[in-house]
């Protein structure tokens, strides 16, 4: 069993169909358009409704930020590289492979960016990493359950495998020689991301084939996970938007 919260979340949820729903439930008293929709989708798709005290609400969620709406679901289902490959969006794939993220809200932040800038997918590691939760599905708004996420046992084996594929891996490095927007990204490529703190690990910086840093004006030497990647992604939207 899992459980998805928030108003975004479990509407994209129901709105995505990829996962199976035991029920939503709902605190008392809400009558409002948004809620209204929720309770649509489950009539269009079978999904039983049920009224919950807030208070069972918060028990449910194991927070209160749970807008009065929470979905008992299964658990999230993760695909298989290739499978993403296959179904990619655009003329070239564009991946996102992350190595070790362990905030729960940076990689829902990753994955809700990456859904936006037109990425395939997310590839996170098995261990020392999170996965898919409850808090990641809520600070993704919704989104990881639109874009597809891989889980694999190893960043470093995944990575040679990507580049016997042909993808291009770019690691996003504050020692990186070249700039992020010195690449050009009309190609197959996977942006890889290291865990906050400590960057990239020693082994999977060595395998990328371009390392590139975002310039730090300011006084601090780096910008939170989530947001480089941001900057990067959207870079790589940028150059392909003006390739079509």
């Amino acid at each position: 069993m899992a459980v998805i919260f928030g108003i975004h979340a479990v509407e994209e949820a129901l709105a995505a169909r990829g996962r199976a729903f035991e029920y939503v439930a709902l605190a008392p008293g809400r009558g409002d358009a948004r809620i209204q929709k929720i309770s649509g989708l489950c009539r269009s798709v079978g999904v039983a409704v049920r009224t919950l005290p807030r208070d069972q609400l918060t028990r449910l969620a194991n927070t209160p930020s749970h807008q009065g709406v929470v979905a008992v679901t299964a658990a999230k289902q993760y695909q298989d590289v290739d499978d993403i490959l296959h179904a990619r969006r655009g003329n070239h794939a564009f991946l996102v492979v992350l190595d070790g993220v362990e905030d729960p809200h940076n990689l829902g932040a990753i994955i809700r960016t990456a859904e936006g800038a037109g990425a395939d997918g997310v590839i996170i590691p098995e261990r020392r990493a999170t996965g898919v939760t409850s808090t990641v599905v809520k600070a993704s708004a919704g989104a990881s359950e639109h874009l597809p996420v891989a889980k694999v046992t190893n960043i470093n084996r995944t990575i040679e495998e990507l580049k016997g594929q042909n993808i291009w891996t770019v690691g996003l490095d504050e020692r990186g020689p070249k700039l992020y927007d010195q690449i050009d990204y009309n190609m197959d490529c996977a942006i890889v991301l290291g865990a906050e703190g400590h960057g990239l690990h020693e082994q999977v910086r060595r395998k990328c084939d371009f390392l590139v840093s975002i310039p730090m004006m300011g006084k601090v030497p780096s910008l939170n996970v989530s947001v480089a990647a941001a900057v990067v992604m959207y870079e790589v939207a940028r150059q392909r938007r003006g390739k079509t």
